[in-house]
């Protein structure tokens, strides 16, 4: 399995981020092509100092199957709704996760 891990740092409006997150982002994510599971939490627990209130995890069968969801025309719109709730930017993580 091949995972996306989206950090977000604190952005500067939680509840509009909250709200179209939610409302907005989410929905599209959900629809990328190839997309096996997904989750997120808005309330995330970080070391101090490390500055991430959200994240995102995306889980495809692997690398090849995440990159053609992301240029794919779902993934080009996630991509471009990102600036309209993620003021704090985003770091993303992509990496082959193993199951114990």
């Amino acid at each position: 399995m091949y995972r996306m891990l989206v950090l977000y740092p604190e952005p500067t409006d939680r509840r509009a981020f909250e709200e179209h997150y939610r409302a907005v982002h989410v929905p599209l994510a959900m629809k990328l092509p190839g997309l096996r599971a997904a989750r997120f939490s808005l309330d995330v627990v970080a070391p101090a100092g490390a500055g991430y209130f959200a994240l995102f995890e995306a889980d495809f069968d692997s690398a090849e199957a995440l990159q053609a969801a992301l240029a794919s025309p779902e993934g080009v719109a996630v991509n471009r709704d990102v600036p309209n709730y993620a003021t704090g930017g985003v770091q993303i993580l992509m990496f082959e996760a193993e199951e114990p």
